[in-house]
């Protein structure tokens, strides 16, 4: 969201904006200047999440009675569109860090366990992940492999999960393993770890093509033993849990889009107004212009089906839906304006001199992350099937 865009175009709250351009103001100060570097040396910043754990990023969207700051949907969205506007990678990390690891905790927990992690995760005292995906698993999530087995006051967790974001940084990670027998995502729970337990490690960073200093890896769980207190919600329905936070999750990776989108028109535009070609600007050209217009359309249109969907989260209505179009939509556009804001940087676009690249190289990660295109394009049709059949069972 630009500066130049008026926050009453989308009805936000004096609240709202105050935190909108509090977040603006840290994102162009403290995290747009180090983004190159922090692409170029895959270090994770973590300094930077010191700095946003003080000022309440890192628990934003959880009650203040658990260390949280309280902001509703509309105002984490505005948070990840900014953050992930200045740096794709912190923008990754954080939101894995409040979206799933924090959430599962929030949501779901005891009383107990929101005492002893949630609060050093809403402060930013530790890191959070996120253990769902498998080696086998990919999109499939309900294939869990990983095992969980009963031995008297304890669990033994035993598997390997892949791809998992902020694993080699983490200090709690929240995974799914397999109690019961049934196949499919029933028998399905989910456990708090941490780090330093025995027989709980994290492979090599992984080599990625975009996020870089978003660290995500393997984590291998050979016979860690859990206290049974550390089961989140009940057993065998781990699987509905994290489904539910993906939920949410989907219209917060639709923000982190729509802030790369973003950035690579803010700089098409710069460059356009800029550059000389054959005696002209090169942005009076009709051939930037329209991928430009394009740009800007579908980017609103991405934004405002992302808000439109956290006012609906926060009024308590599902989201199942929109957040999948949210995420659609917004991804794909976000694609589109960083493809477009290379060609109209012409050779340059492709050099890492610029950022343009680095915008395109991260955005392709949020097509994946939280349920691929196809993915979404699948729960899109099967909610609107399934009312069609509802409503054709119910007229007859």
């Amino acid at each position: 969201m630009t500066a130049e865009n008026s926050p009453n175009k989308y009805q936000l709250s004096e609240d709202q904006v105050a935190f909108w351009h509090s977040v603006q103001k840290f994102c162009a100060e403290r995290i747009e200047p180090r983004a190159a570097d922090i692409d170029t040396t895959s270090i994770f910043p973590a300094d930077l999440f010191d700095e946003m754990g003080k000022l309440g990023y890192m628990g934003a969207p959880y009650d203040p009675d658990w260390g949280g700051a309280g902001c509703d949907a509309v105002m984490v969205c505005l948070l990840l569109e900014e953050v992930s506007r200045a740096s794709g990678a912190v923008g990754s990390s954080l939101n894995a860090h409040i979206s799933l690891a924090s959430s599962v905790i929030a949501n779901h927990g005891t009383e107990e366990q929101k005492q002893k992690y949630l609060r050093d995760l809403t402060s930013g005292r530790k890191i959070g992940s996120f253990g769902l995906t498998e080696p086998s698993g990919g999109s499939d999530a309900a294939a869990c492999q990983s095992r969980a087995v009963r031995k008297g006051d304890s669990w033994v967790l035993n598997g390997t999960k892949q791809f998992i974001t902020n694993a080699p940084v983490a200090d709690i990670f929240v995974v799914t393993a397999r109690t019961g027998t049934e196949s499919g995502s029933k028998g399905v729970s989910a456990f708090i770890l941490e780090k330093g337990m025995k027989g709980l490690s994290t492979g090599p960073d992984d080599r990625k093509m975009g996020v870089n200093g978003s660290p995500t890896s393997q984590v291998f769980m050979d016979a860690v033993e859990v206290p049974a207190e550390n089961m989140v919600g009940e057993e065998g329905r781990g699987f509905r849990e994290f489904a539910q936070t993906l939920d949410r999750g989907r219209i917060h990776v639709a923000a982190l889009a729509v802030g790369l989108g973003q950035a690579a028109m803010d700089a098409a535009i710069g460059y356009a107004r800029e550059r000389e070609q054959f005696g002209h600007k090169i942005g009076e050209y009709q051939g930037v212009q329209w991928p430009i217009a394009e740009m800007a359309t579908e980017l609103e249109a991405a934004r405002l089906l992302t808000l439109n969907a956290a006012r609906m989260y926060d009024a308590g209505l599902s989201i199942k839906t929109e957040g999948a179009m949210a995420k659609f939509f917004a991804v794909e556009a976000s694609l589109r304006a960083c493809s477009n804001a290379i060609e109209i940087f012409g050779g340059y676009g492709y050099m890492r001199d610029y950022p343009v690249e680095r915008f395109y190289r991260d955005a392709k990660m949020y097509q994946i992350g939280e349920g691929t295109s196809q993915i979404q394009r699948m729960v899109i049709a099967r909610e609107l099937l399934g009312r069609f059949n509802t409503k054709k069972e119910t007229n007859t």
